[in-house]
């Protein structure tokens, strides 16, 4: 065996998956209750996600501004999901950079709400704008301050990294145990799994009673982290960042230890988690005297695990970025005896401190007249540490990560785009292909016509021709076989076409006849 092949037969492993898959969910939760930012009373700030948020849910001014900032971000919604989808997922990703996972509509969800995101960002400060030239409104201002206090959003965001994680750990488990790249892998395991609504039933039952377990200690405290471990191995702020850098990277790994990455090109679909399917599809409500046409929302199961992934790889990146750029005072902390760090939990000391209050020396020598006790006593303690590394240490951290987007973007340059000798999605006779390959009305719908103008606008156009008669073919029926519990996708059942021959002379009668009748 080569040593590239020996490489990706243990890289690509069942058991090397479900060890990155699951590791991720646990560093989560031990850097989630490590980092002192998790118990800050100051106000939540993001860059980028920080003013998505509060231009959609926050500092609302009067009437009439409130209407313009509704209208704005409507409008930045409405220009980020086209954009996303002609400019960055067809254009962009289709046409110029040819990736193949890409190809026709895939990612198409993913791409529109990453460009929608960038959008709210943009007219966010086109909406400040307009209350610069109003004067007196920076109270009302966009920023990246979300209004809410980063012990609440870090509760949130921990819960969501959980409901992320958990779901592609599963999925990534439900792949394990039911394809058979590796078959003398977890046989009695597998058998298991298949038989019945197995894995169904597991999927809801462990979701519900472990997240409702999750959310009930995250939200009420009930266990603390700092009484648990009692200053066993504290954390630093060099080590969380080393800690958040290498969550990153395994966030990578679970995309990149896909059997099919970095083209997603095979045959080989994932049932969508706690399904038996391997996509959703959504029917779109609309004006059919306007539209004529009917739209669904089509999310493959593959798609669906990733999309989370990358999700939740926003949390950890303001995860890292919180380390990196960590400093006590800014969150309303200050350090003590051992660098250990103390949190400040009145809202009233956090509203007038400064450097010269916010200090352990001051804070142990000085006494709450409401209390009677030193304000030491009153603030919460934490066995993590800061020991005032340089920027430059710890930036050393980024490295793994960097490295793994470095190599991650390498082999979907390399081996993840159309060529030039290999045949693009959108074929050049577009024509052709959507009547010979798709329905009457997904072909009306790409070409600007009526399911009942199609057959004559087709017939006009090969009459200009000179094609002496038209062949119209039904666009094949499929329908999904009964369900297998499998992550192979579902086999399709095609049915014959109907032909029907057209002759362009007036006088000569149309031929039709089944193709169903002709079979024995």
């Amino acid at each position: 065996m080569e040593i590239d092949t020996l490489f990706r037969y243990y890289f690509q492993h069942p058991w090397s998956r479900l060890i990155v898959a699951y590791l991720v969910t646990f560093f989560n939760f031990l850097i989630f209750a490590e980092d002192p930012v998790s118990h800050s009373q100051t106000e939540a700030h993001i860059i980028v996600v920080g003013n998505c948020f509060s231009f959609l849910f926050n500092k609302y001014p009067s009437l009439g501004w409130n209407i313009l900032k509704v209208i704005c971000w409507i409008l930045a919604i409405i220009t980020g999901l086209l954009a996303g989808k002609f400019i960055f997922h067809r254009q962009l990703f289709g046409r110029y950079l040819r990736l193949k996972m890409f190809r026709e509509d895939h990612g198409s969800w993913m791409t529109m709400f990453f460009s929608t995101i960038l959008f709210l960002f943009i007219f966010s400060h086109i909406y400040n704008l307009f209350l610069l030239m109003a004067g007196s409104m920076e109270p009302h201002m966009v920023t990246e301050y979300m209004g809410i206090r980063n012990e609440s959003f870090m509760k949130i965001a921990a819960v969501g990294t959980w409901m992320g994680d958990f779901v592609t750990a599963w999925m990534v488990t439900d792949m394990m145990l039911q394809d058979q790249h590796y078959p003398d892998w977890g046989k009695a395991a597998r058998r298991f799994w298949k038989r019945g609504n197995n894995r169904i039933v597991l999927f809801w039952t462990v979701l519900i009673s472990l997240t409702s377990m999750v959310v009930l200690v995250i939200s009420t405290d009930w266990i603390s982290w700092d009484n648990l471990n009692r200053g066993f191995l504290p954390s630093d702020e060099v080590s969380r960042a080393f800690l958040a850098s290498f969550i990153l990277v395994f966030d990578l790994l679970i995309v990149m230890q896909d059997w099919e990455f970095p083209h997603f090109m095979g045959d080989l679909d994932m049932n969508l988690p706690g399904m038996s399917t391997t996509h959703v599809k959504v029917k779109l409500p609309v004006c059919k005297r306007i539209f004529k046409e009917e739209y669904h929302i089509h999310i493959t199961g593959k798609w669906f695990n990733y999309g989370i992934i990358f999700l939740v790889l926003i949390l950890d990146l303001n995860m890292w970025k919180n380390q990196i750029f960590y400093k006590p005072y800014e969150y309303g902390q200050y350090v003590g005896p051992g660098e250990k760090i103390y949190t400040v939990e009145e809202p009233e000391t956090l509203v007038n401190f400064n450097h010269s209050t916010l200090t352990y020396e001051w804070r142990s020598t000085n006494v709450d007249p409401r209390t009677n006790r030193t304000y030491v006593e009153q603030d919460m303690f934490l066995h993590s540490r800061y020991v005032g590394a340089s920027l430059d240490v710890k930036c050393l951290a980024f490295i793994p990560s960097l490295a793994a987007f470095v190599l991650f973007g390498f082999f979907i340059w390399l081996f993840g785009r159309f060529q030039g000798s290999e045949t693009f999605t959108e074929n050049t006779d577009k024509t052709y292909e959507r009547i010979k390959r798709k329905s009457p009305s997904e072909y009306s719908k790409e070409m600007g016509v009526t399911p009942e103008e199609t057959h004559i606008t087709m017939s006009e156009s090969l009459k200009r021709s000179g094609t002496p008669m038209l062949l119209s073919v039904d666009g094949p029926q499929f329908g999904p076989t009964p369900s297998t519990n499998s992550t192979v996708s579902m086999e399709t059942q095609e049915t014959h076409p109907s032909i029907i021959i057209d002759s362009m002379a007036q006088d000569e009668p149309a031929v039709s006849f089944d193709v169903h009748k002709l079979s024995p």
